[in-house]
């Protein structure tokens, strides 16, 4: 991890950083419907659900919340969070593709805002949810670190579940 001299955000930035790497490992040289797979029947929950799950989660975290961004959420199309809406039947190698260009657009995206912060900044509360709820930017990152660590558990049990294969 990030050397404690360095800050406050350097630190958060690269548990965060970490985290992303860890979870996208964990879904190389998987074929469409293996990311599909709902390994741990009866849960919703796949690889590919998780993916764009976390794109979802980046998106409102870090464009919405943190920015104020209008629109909808992404991945609402499911009513389930993003985890529900393609299964291992019908997963196409677009589906794929697809998620993982909104996961890597949104990981961007929230670093290109990480960039304009400082230390200081970390303080920001935001209002977001209609003006009903508020958060730092410190708690925000701190949730960001917090979702991908329980994801990416999720993720190698999911993992294992497919072909075997744990770590990290």
């Amino acid at each position: 991890m990030s050397d404690a001299a360095a800050g406050e955000l350097a630190n958060y930035r690269d548990y965060l950083g970490e985290y992303r790497k860890m979870f996208s490992r964990k879904l190389e040289d998987l074929a469409p419907g293996e990311l599909a797979r709902r390994s741990v029947p009866p849960s919703n929950l796949s690889l590919l659900g998780l993916l764009r799950h976390l794109a979802r989660v980046e998106h409102f975290w870090f464009q919405m919340a943190l920015q104020g961004a209008p629109g909808p959420r992404l991945h609402d199309d499911d009513g389930d969070a993003g985890f529900a809406a393609i299964t291992e039947r019908d997963a196409t190698q677009a589906d794929v593709d697809e998620a993982f260009v909104a996961w890597r657009e949104q990981v961007a995206l929230a670093d290109e805002w990480a960039d304009r912060q400082t230390d200081a900044d970390l303080a920001t509360v935001v209002t977001f949810r209609d003006g009903t709820e508020t958060a730092s930017a410190r708690d925000i990152l701190v949730h960001m670190i917090e979702e991908y660590a329980r994801h990416t558990g999720h993720a190698d049990l999911l993992r294992e579940c497919i072909d075997g294969r744990t770590g990290e």
